[in-house]
């Protein structure tokens, strides 16, 4: 699990003869250094949150190892709501596969298998079942666009997602309806599991739009600052680094409440029925409003600022305004030239001598900070075909694992191996992995982290594609081993580096993907920004309709060589577009906060 403290770095500033305790408020750990505070380190703003702290020279920026801060308690809080939400999406989600694709077991009124039968309700196939579920990704990462609007503009994140967690207990509701005895056995229950993941999607997107804003809006020091550490050595305490950990633990604790929520509801598919693994689910999340409530004092709350898309769209448009032509090439350089944004500044717009608009009622920095969004989200747009990869966790791979021994395994059950293994590694990564390559004067930055996180993707797909080839040839059906009678002989735990693959790509790309959505977000489009980067999910979840058709036999080898292919030349592609974005890394993580009045 995560520790609290990263380094001892509260300690005490002395000005003159006087002494100033600063104490580092990130939790109970709390130790002190005596640190002389320099002149030329006075003169930032007394905020409440960075006073007395010694801000590092440029020199100092540049050759002094930099490390995250401590993560505030309030972070676990809201990690522990994610992860019993977490627990009861993963929990329903890693049965469908097996609800939607396999026949009720003769005589079944509960679905399940038992230790050597094949666990299913509607019997409608692997395509259908890749379909479906290639649907509710979709719909579960468009709803955040709807959600992150709604907080931004009207209720703020935390409000939001008051609601999201009324509206998926009402789908889970419905969810276990579907699945009940006298409802399971008729061709009703489609009906009502399609209406259940049209509610939970909603209520889903609601949710995860504002629940990753919020988590790291909980730690507040925006700026660099310099300590000595124990050891005597003077370091860089990075913001941006502790946000970085913060969704590390984050996605960890989205993990536990996966690997738990799918290994206890597999089982109970297998040996008891549908209904209980949908059952389960629900009670486990009934925690979040009851942790909600309890913390609702003690959180960070961001309040809505009224909608600023708008606004952030009428500065790009007039932005780009004489900049098109009928030559695409010239129409690329010129939407992207260095002086894109800078000429829409006010102050640029009032030394031209021309009037503002009515609508330009914001300061420099908040153009600057609405460029480095634009930014983020064209990052985000190469996210899809890494999704891709993602994706055949939820469907493909399980369908893979029936085709396998399991030796009384149930087949979905190895999908488990990818939040086990994050479990493992995320706490590997963070305290040991990572400060490494800083003390050997790495800087694998987060667009280096996301490429390597296409590379990893693209050799899980490999190995999958691997494993399938074999598996048509060992299988006494050969290429049509879905629907064989047999299995091939192989082992089902071959299937364990294409899991681990992929949970090394989430630490690098999804991980990642996170905090670099939140540190480039204008303040007031947090949610906004996030919700672009989960849309992602879904344009990939539609992409992946086009796939179908490779979802079967013969075909499944193509289906994961092209994933293959296509994550690995996007991962180039991708590096080559952010090159020259990523020296810039640390301007960006640095810009002044701009501010956005009202207008009138």
């Amino acid at each position: 699990m995560a520790t609290t403290q990263h380094d001892d770095v509260a300690f005490v500033v002395a000005s003159g003869a006087e002494k100033q305790s600063i104490q580092h408020d990130l939790g109970k750990e709390r130790s002190s250094v005596d640190k002389v505070l320099p002149e030329d380190s006075i003169g930032h703003d007394l905020d409440g949150i960075h006073n007395g702290l010694e801000f590092p020279t440029e020199y100092e920026r540049a050759t002094l190892r930099r490390v995250p801060d401590s993560i505030p308690w309030n972070a676990y809080f809201i990690a522990f709501v994610e992860l019993a939400e977490r627990f009861s999406f993963f929990g329903c989600q890693v049965v469908f596969t097996n609800f939607i694709q396999q026949p009720l077991p003769d005589g079944s009124h509960t679905g399940a298998g038992g230790m050597d039968g094949q666990s299913g309700a509607l019997g409608m196939g692997q395509r259908a079942s890749t379909g479906i579920g290639t649907f509710y990704q979709f719909w579960c990462y468009i709803t955040p666009l709807f959600g992150a609007w709604i907080a931004d503009a009207y209720l703020g994140r935390f409000n939001t997602i008051c609601i999201a967690v009324a509206i998926t207990l009402v789908g889970h509701i419905i969810l276990i309806i579907s699945a009940v005895p006298g409802v399971i056995e008729k061709s009703s229950a489609i009906g009502a599991f399609s209406v259940a993941l049209v509610v939970m999607g909603l209520g889903t997107g609601f949710f995860k739009a504002n629940i990753s804003p919020l988590v790291a809006e909980q730690y507040k020091r925006t700026k660099l600052f310099v300590i000595t550490t124990k050891s005597g050595e003077r370091v860089i305490v990075d913001p941006t680094m502790t946000i970085a950990s913060i969704y590390m633990y984050f996605y960890l604790f989205i993990n536990i409440g996966a690997l738990i929520g799918q290994i206890a509801m597999t089982y109970s598919e297998k040996f008891v029925g549908f209904w209980l693994a949908y059952t389960l689910p629900t009670f486990v999340f009934l925690l979040c409003p009851l942790v909600l409530l309890i913390g609702r004092n003690r959180y960070v709350r961001s309040p809505p600022t009224g909608s600023v898309l708008a606004t952030a769209l009428r500065l790009w448009k007039y932005a780009a305004r004489g900049r098109w032509s009928w030559n695409p090439a010239t129409t690329w350089r010129q939407l992207t030239a260095d002086d894109f944004w800078d000429n829409v500044k006010p102050s640029s717009v009032a030394s031209r001598g021309g009037n503002k608009p009515v609508w330009m009622t914001f300061d420099d920095q908040w153009v600057d900070e609405v460029r480095r969004g634009f930014k983020a989200c064209a990052v985000f747009l190469w996210y899809p075909i890494y999704w891709l990869t993602y994706n055949q966790l939820n469907n493909n791979l399980p369908s893979q694992a029936a085709t396998m021994s399991t030796h009384g395994l149930p087949n979905d059950v190895l999908s488990n191996l990818d939040p086990f293994a994050l479990i493992i590694f995320i706490p590997i990564c963070d305290k040991i992995i990572y400060p490494a390559l800083r003390r050997a004067g790495m800087n694998f930055s987060a667009l280096k982290k996301i490429t390597a996180g296409f590379a990893t993707g693209a050799a899980a797909m490999v190995w999958a594609a691997v494993v399938q080839h074999y598996i048509y040839k060992t299988n006494p059906c050969h290429e049509m081993a879905a629907t064989c009678d047999e299995v091939s002989p192989l082992n089902v735990w071959i299937q364990t580096g294409a899991y681990v693959l992929i949970a090394f790509s989430e630490i690098l790309a999804s991980i990642t993907g996170l905090e670099y959505a939140f540190t480039k977000a204008p303040k007031n489009m947090r949610s906004l920004v996030m919700a672009v980067f989960l849309f992602m999910s879904a344009i990939s979840s539609a992409l992946g309709e086009a796939f179908v058709s490779l979802s079967g036999d013969p075909l499944l080898v193509w289906n994961y060589g092209v994933m293959a292919v296509l994550a690995a030349i996007t991962g180039v592609v991708l590096w080559l577009s952010v090159r020259r974005l990523d020296a810039r890394e640390d301007e960006l993580n640095n810009l002044q906060e701009g501010h956005l009045a009202a207008a009138e």
